[in-house]
């Protein structure tokens, strides 16, 4: 008790008050500066993290371009080429979907069916495919710079492309979208046919040699 009283008495006396004094300013000091150096990591990775979410983004969207890209000329594709353009758009849309921004799904389920409409077209050559692809990309890159004002166009869009189209269209259409498909892979696969065809024709045959009169 009289350890604490002699602490008490020396904090009040005048001689004690420059170190008292020193040690709240140090103090002081120190938990400004821990406060700084928290503010200042913070804003660090919240760029970090911001950049990596705009590269993610950037990624997505060049894939989904150029997928558009090679959607536009679909019917000449090889079944092959087909496969492998499906499987980076699938990836893309993954990508999209995982995006932490709100609206995502919306961007990618526009961008799935916009997709579908350009391998129409390539097949029956309905409209100029050079300007859908063009309005494709400039609307994705739209909604990278404004996400939840394009995220209410797509919407509408999605909206009114479900209410234009019936129930007995639809199914005529996916009809024709498989008639379509069956029709290109029989046009690759008959090339294939014939040069098999060709290749057991022309193989080489055994010979045998005859033996030499004695």
């Amino acid at each position: 008790m009289q350890w604490w009283n002699d602490i008490f008495s020396w904090l009040s006396s005048s001689a004690a008050r420059p170190t008292v004094f020193s040690a709240v300013v140090l103090f002081i000091a120190v938990l400004a500066a821990g406060l700084l150096a928290a503010w200042i990591s913070s804003i660090a990775i919240r760029r970090v993290v911001a950049q990596r979410d705009r590269e993610v983004k950037s990624a997505a969207i060049s894939a989904l371009v150029d997928a558009a890209t090679e959607a536009s000329v679909w019917n000449s594709l090889t079944p092959q080429e087909q496969v492998l353009a499906d499987r980076n758009v699938g990836q893309a849309d993954i990508l999209m979907r995982l995006l932490p921004i709100r609206g995502s799904d919306v961007a990618a389920n526009w961008a799935a069916h916009q997709l579908h409409e350009l391998k129409r077209a390539s097949a029956t050559f309905g409209y100029q495919l050079d300007p859908a692809v063009v309005e494709f990309r400039d609307r994705l890159i739209e909604w990278q710079k404004h996400p939840s004002r394009t995220r209410r166009q797509f919407q509408n869009d999605l909206t009114r492309w479900r209410s234009q189209r019936p129930e007995p269209e639809h199914a005529a259409i996916e009809e024709q979208d498989a008639w379509v498909a069956e029709q290109h892979h029989d046009r690759y696969r008959a090339p294939m046919s014939v040069a098999e065809n060709t290749g057991s024709a022309t193989a080489p045959m055994r010979t045998f040699e005859t033996e030499s009169p004695r």
